[in-house]
């Protein structure tokens, strides 16, 4: 793999006085689909993710230099669903996909950000293709705007319907953002490089006991999926979090050439 390089702006994660809410799955983060920096701070349905402050907020401008370069890359992207550049932000759950994807959106000018767990449900945490497809992916192929109803997680069912115009870039974060169903429309496929074990230890330590048996009911669920159909392997971007900022690495030497299993060397099942 070549020399990874350095997102050095990027702020260790805090914690805030927020409790998440039961049954929202981990890193939820509230319903619809915007810039995440104005999805920060509701406390109304406040799920696990929003304890964590967004760092961004207080990150000067010349920190956002070097995620800048990344935005540049993006930017330049062929588009891959009609006029929109599609980027999937996948890893484990308490990777760090939506802190990223926050961080990555203001780089990019303040673009979408659509967070998968608003598209899962309860009973669907990861049967959501359709949904998604049909919702957001084909409007927006068409350059028509989608129309979409995030799900709520406090409530346990839909909520009003919201409208996501066609953007030039357009972030989608979530476990199997970089699915088999998903790739083709994707522009570029990100992936926070993280092992199992650290994310979803990270993930209990943020969301405390409160939340352990849907903890527990997640890592299953989230073994299954990638065991199926792994995302790693086909990522064009791996992203590593330092305690300084993040490091990337693109191109053919960003993953293994076969894709055999989630991670390589990281115990789960083989595809």
């Amino acid at each position: 793999m070549p020399a990874l390089r350095p997102f050095p702006g990027a702020l260790p994660l805090t914690l805030t006085a927020e409790a998440p809410s039961r049954g929202r799955p981990p890193g939820a983060t509230g319903t619809g689909a915007g810039p995440e920096p104005a999805r920060r701070g509701r406390s109304q349905g406040a799920g696990p993710e929003q304890r964590r402050s967004y760092a961004g907020r207080v990150e000067s401008q010349s920190s956002l230099q070097p995620l800048r370069s990344l935005a540049r890359e993006l930017a330049a992207l062929p588009p891959s669903l009609g006029p929109v550049r599609l980027i999937g932000i996948d890893g484990h759950a308490g990777s760090g996909k939506s802190t990223f994807a926050g961080r990555l959106a203001e780089a990019l000018g303040g673009v979408p950000v659509l967070h998968l767990d608003d598209v899962a449900t309860h009973e669907d945490l990861f049967g959501w293709d359709r949904r998604l497809r049909v919702q957001v992916l084909e409007p927006l192929a068409a350059g028509r705007p989608a129309h979409w109803a995030p799900y709520d997680w406090v409530e346990r069912r839909f909520g009003p319907e919201r409208v996501l115009e066609p953007a030039p870039v357009l972030l989608v974060e979530g476990v199997g953002a970089g699915r088999r169903a998903l790739r083709p429309w994707l522009a570029r496929l990100l992936w926070m490089e993280m092992p199992p074990a650290k994310s979803w230890g990270r993930g209990r330590e943020r969301d405390g006991r409160e939340l352990s048996d849907f903890w527990d009911e997640w890592e299953r669920a989230e073994r299954a999926h990638f065991s199926d159909d792994p995302s790693r392997p086909f990522a064009d971007t791996l992203v590593r979090q330092s305690g300084t900022g993040y490091e990337w690495s693109s191109g053919a030497a960003a993953t293994p050439a076969i894709a055999t299993s989630l991670t390589q060397g990281d115990g789960l099942p083989q595809a």
